[in-house]
């Protein structure tokens, strides 16, 4: 029987970080299944979710806690929860403390799920203004009302823009 796991890493940035993490899950048969890795402020960080024999999973343990470089955390997985409706968010806005926060209690409300964020703040291109812009993809159960949502998230300051998609 194979553990389903769900690792987070973390460690400064350099050239090898990948190579170590994928040489020690191969060298204990995991399976890496998939991932999202980021250089931010020169720290690597990550999230995988991998497989592994559960007879392997405590060696493994031992390995990635072991790794000089990176500081590795394991969870069991879950079960996926039931959502029927995926779609996608764009936002964009001033930048301004908090603005995370508000997004997210508005999603929050709604029973949306995030299942995938990306965010940036950079300066505009014509103004020199700082933006901040949000990518994401998200679930929603059955029922969910996606006018709603969007005049929920445009209602919390007059110059976010808030674009929903059907994810294909």
């Amino acid at each position: 029987m194979n553990a389903s796991l769900v690792l987070t890493v973390l460690g400064r940035d350099k050239p090898g970080l990948v190579e170590q993490l994928a040489e020690t899950l191969a060298a204990h048969e995991a399976n890496w299944l998939e991932s999202a890795l980021s250089r931010l402020a020169g720290q690597f960080a990550g999230v995988l979710r991998i497989e592994v024999a559960a007879e392997r999973r405590a060696a493994l343990e031992g390995a990635l806690a072991a790794l000089t470089d990176l500081t590795v955390s394991v969870v069991e997985g879950g079960a996926e929860p039931e959502f029927t409706y995926e779609f996608t968010l764009s936002v964009s806005a001033h930048d301004r403390v908090g603005i995370v926060k508000e997004v997210s209690q508005v999603l929050a409300r709604h029973g949306v799920n995030v299942e995938q964020l990306s965010t940036e703040v950079t300066p505009a291109a014509m103004s020199s203004e700082i933006m901040f812009y949000a990518d994401a993809v998200l679930r929603a159960p059955a029922g969910f009302d996606a006018d709603a949502l969007q005049h929920d998230l445009e209602a919390l300051s007059d110059d976010l823009f808030v674009e929903i998609g059907q994810d294909e």
